[in-house]
């Protein structure tokens, strides 16, 4: 199933304004969201909606959110929380074990990084969209989290991200703080 831009964008703000309130409040005004995918592009479309859901909790987290600006931290925290959770669920219902077990890792991978302030997570992004439950991250994840090797996850994600890996890098460090 093919996720159009515009359902994936409605879709994320239309369930996580039905969950909670406290999310409905936290929304940017519509004329300053940027409603741009950035690392969904790199892999198949059954995962966009996952995807784009799991990178917004990140960019609430780390970043500047396209579809949110939460009031405070604590939100900020619950929140982004909350949009890991929900695109975990997305992803469990369209792809496999598998694919979920990555994006756990990628979430974690990612933390311990941000917390160290070490580079990596742009590739680590983009080799975990583009390989998403193929079972061919996990060296390359080990040699970042170990040894704090970028080369591996960068050169899965050259290999198998396609033409939008350089936009989708540039894009992420801008999002990020």
């Amino acid at each position: 199933m093919q996720t159009s831009t515009v359902d994936l964008w409605e879709t994320i703000a239309t369930e996580a304004e039905r969950e909670s309130a406290l999310w409905a409040d936290a929304f940017r005004p519509r004329e300053q969201r940027e409603l741009l995918p950035v690392f969904s592009p790199l892999g198949e479309d059954r995962y966009a909606l996952g995807l784009e859901t799991i990178y917004e909790g990140y960019l609430v987290h780390y970043g500047t959110p396209r579809l949110f600006e939460p009031a405070d931290d604590d939100t900020a925290l619950l929140l982004g929380d909350y949009l890991y959770a929900h695109g975990l669920v997305r992803i469990a219902e369209v792809g496999s074990v598998e694919a979920v077990a990555d994006l756990a890792e990628l979430i974690s991978l990612c933390a311990q990084l941000r917390a160290d302030s070490a580079p990596g997570d742009g590739v680590t992004w983009a080799a975990s969209a583009a390989l998403l439950g193929a079972g061919e991250l996990d060296e390359a994840r080990l040699a970042l989290r170990d040894r704090g090797e970028t080369g591996p996850l960068t050169e899965l994600a050259e290999a198998n991200a396609g033409p939008a890996l350089e936009q989708a890098l540039a894009a992420h460090e801008q999002r990020l703080r």
